[in-house]
């Protein structure tokens, strides 16, 4: 078996060079697509790392920030939270939504004290006390008083209260 002389045969010549010639178009045309892909792409690498050196430079430089504001506050703390807590809520048999009632008239009444420096309230305890202690709650047409049973000075004062009935 031999195979068929396409090679003479011009109709057969301009196919295959069309072919040959549509390849290397083709090859060249993809090989200039993928350049400006590529260049595209190395553009928005280079946009992006200066970007990100961007960033590094301000965050370093917002953390220096905080470190120094942190300092300052190691100096001056500054009470920015109230936690009440009841100690003998089981005891006084009250329910949920009176203690929350009688938590919130002492956070009420604790508010002023948001933002002032942690050694100016421990200093001022007593005055702190006496404003919990005379503090009469009505409720249910039972009045009750609250007598602190521990008290912890941080950013957060947590303040733990007994409830006595008032007779």
């Amino acid at each position: 078996m031999r195979v068929p002389p396409y090679h003479q045969k011009p109709g057969w010549q301009r196919f295959f060079a069309g072919i040959v010639i549509g390849a290397l178009i083709s090859w060249f045309v993809f090989l200039f697509q993928f350049g400006v892909l590529q260049d595209k792409q190395i553009q928005k690498i280079t946009e992006q790392n200066n970007v990100i050196k961007e960033l590094r430079k301000s965050k370093d430089i917002l953390i220096e920030d905080v470190e120094k504001l942190n300092e300052d506050n190691k100096k001056k703390l500054k009470i920015q939270d109230f936690k009440v807590d009841f100690a003998n809520k089981k005891k006084v048999e009250l329910s949920s939504l009176n203690l929350h009632h009688m938590k919130t008239a002492v956070i009420e009444d604790l508010n002023s004290l948001i933002g002032q420096d942690v050694q100016t309230v421990s200093k001022n305890k007593d005055l702190l006390f006496s404003t919990i202690e005379n503090h009469v709650f009505e409720l249910d047409d039972k009045k009750y008083r609250f007598k602190i049973h521990t008290v912890f000075f941080d950013t957060t004062l947590e303040i733990t209260l007994n409830i006595e009935l008032v007779k």
